[in-house]
């Protein structure tokens, strides 16, 4: 791993923590529990925001060897986007079943209800989950972490290795098996195209979705993604 790719995860480790830092700053203005609310989440933002242009600049090398001359022509990129995003949904749901029906795993996610509660707060927030994190998170996860143990394994253990980290880092262990699956997913389209862009768009598009959906109608989503469950998988 080159020394310019540590420095792309040291950045995004520092932007993920970055946030204790509101905490002195809070006492020593002594802001009351709002105050501290909306210091929070505005300091995600800019966060995010400067970590992407950091880690952007970083790759830059790496965005012109992505023209090489055996990666998916444009067309091919955008049907395999089209594409993965199907199969990114399916992989989740099928993952759901067994975590539900085997596991005995109780389904709803922490980390989504957070996210949301705070979009409803600060509408401006939700470009994180549906734009920047995306970004990150396969430039990390896929073209870095996948990208260098594949060099070295086959592709099901560099894949399960980068996806079982990718689960690991959203906080949520019990749905190990649901952000596995997506990165798997996530992994095989980066391979198929050997292009960065597919699995970002398609990460892009299945939260964004997700955040659309519960922003606008909260109560009808839930039973929506059941009888889309029932149709696709009878279950």
């Amino acid at each position: 791993m080159t020394k310019r790719y540590w420095w792309v995860i040291i950045t995004y480790i520092i932007m993920q923590f970055s946030s204790i830092l509101v905490l002195p700053i809070a006492k020593m203005y002594s802001l009351d529990r709002l105050e501290v609310m909306h210091l929070a989440i505005n300091w995600s933002i800019y966060s995010f925001i400067i970590g992407l242009i950091i880690v952007l600049f970083l790759m830059k090398p790496d965005m012109k060897m992505e023209s090489r001359s055996d990666a998916a022509s444009v067309s091919q990129a955008v049907s395999w986007s089209i594409i993965g995003v199907f199969m990114a949904f399916a992989s989740q749901a099928i993952a759901g079943l067994i975590e539900t029906h085997l596991l005995g795993i109780t389904q709803g996610s922490e980390n989504t209800e957070n996210i949301m509660n705070i979009t409803l707060t600060t509408p401006l927030f939700m470009i994180i989950p549906m734009i920047i994190a995306p970004i990150l998170e396969e430039v990390i996860f896929r073209k870095i972490i996948f990208g260098s143990l594949y060099k070295r394994f086959n592709f099901f253990v560099s894949a399960l290795l980068s996806a079982f980290v990718f689960g690991i880092i959203h906080g949520e262990p019990q749905h190990i098996l649901i952000y596995a699956g997506m990165g798997f997913v996530f992994a095989f389209l980066y391979v198929k195209t050997k292009r960065i862009i597919v699995p970002i768009v398609v990460h892009m598009a299945m939260n964004s979705t997700t955040v659309l959906a519960l922003y606008f109608s909260p109560e009808d989503l839930e039973q929506q993604l059941k009888e889309m469950q029932m149709i696709l998988f009878g279950g």
